[in-house]
């Protein structure tokens, strides 16, 4: 009988998968639509920091802790990580080791096929509109890892996936929406819900990030009140929506920094900030270190996982 829950049969294989498709540590595609699996071969020294997309995360070996502003989500083969909107958060993988590498499959979620299935009665009984955190933690069930697996299995059969990925992250989304937690997934996907009205906010702000905004125009622009807005909001996000516009601008100034080599001066006018001496004093609150130090310490270190 296996010694852990990792070595149980499913997750082995799941793991073997995983890591078939990962040659270094780091975020790699699969060549399944919207699946990426993710290794990592030591725990973190410290936080890493990003904009994570709409997505389900489910560990296959190893565990990590998630942070949103001062909550924590701690999770590991025996719990599914789910995000429902875009959120800015910290990470830091807190089990692997080289002979047994964290292994996580991550399926990105499109809002839109969530309101397809919830046309179709995918989800269990709506309890009202129960405006909740845009994360939530659910249990791996043996019939979620079951389908997961069989899309992951795809991996080793390319010719098989076009036709049969659809329908196993179908049933993947299904077996979500029919869980304890379901109806926090399903609000993105009903227009009348306030966290999909809280998701096009948030889809403004990113593709708008340099832009001023005024509370009252962005409720506006979803058909809220701005009091309701502004509650909302930060009831899905943990934050208001200057303070996450603000962890926009920060972490995009810092992938322009990392990835294209631009100084801070010009990374802070592209996101937004008028003034470089504040954003120098943002940028050091938030990552622990001025501009420049920060991005010859991400250099020298593991920039992969900024972005991850």
């Amino acid at each position: 009988m296996p010694s852990t829950l990792a070595e149980q049969p499913p997750l082995k294989e799941l793991t073997d998968l995983l890591l078939a498709c990962t040659p270094c540590d780091g975020v790699h595609d699969t060549g399944i639509p919207g699946v990426s699996a993710i290794r990592v071969s030591r725990p973190g020294d410290e936080l890493t920091q990003a904009l994570h997309r709409p997505a389900v995360c489910l560990i296959a070996q190893g565990a990590k802790r998630v942070m949103l502003r001062d909550e924590t989500y701690a999770y590991d083969p025996r719990r599914v990580l789910v995000f429902s909107v875009d959120l800015p958060i910290s990470a830091q993988v807190t089990e692997a080791t080289l002979a047994k590498p964290y292994a996580c499959f991550r399926l990105d979620i499109d809002p839109v096929e969530i309101a397809d299935l919830v046309m179709q009665g995918a989800t269990a009984e709506r309890p009202g509109d129960d405006v909740s955190r845009g994360l939530f933690l659910t249990a791996a069930t043996p019939e979620l890892l079951d389908a997961v697996l069989r899309l992951m299995r795809l991996s080793r059969s390319p010719r098989d996936i076009r036709l049969l990925a659809p329908l196993m992250t179908r049933e993947i989304l299904i077996r979500l929406l029919q869980g304890p937690e379901g109806h926090r997934l399903a609000g993105i996907g009903r227009a009348d819900a306030h966290v999909s009205r809280v998701a096009k906010a948030i889809a403004w702000l990113k593709e708008n990030r340099a832009e001023p905004v005024k509370v009252e125009d962005l409720a506006r622009r979803v058909h809220m009140s701005t009091s309701s807005f502004h509650q909302h909001f930060r009831d899905v996000t943990a934050m208001s929506p200057l303070q996450f516009q603000k962890q926009l601008r920060l972490q995009e100034a810092r992938r322009l920094m990392l990835a294209e080599g631009a100084d801070a001066a010009s990374a802070s006018h592209r996101v937004g900030y008028q003034s470089p001496s504040q954003f120098s004093r943002e940028y050091a609150r938030q990552f622990g270190a001025p501009p420049a130090r920060d991005i010859q310490r991400l250099k020298e270190g593991e920039p992969w996982a900024v972005l991850a």
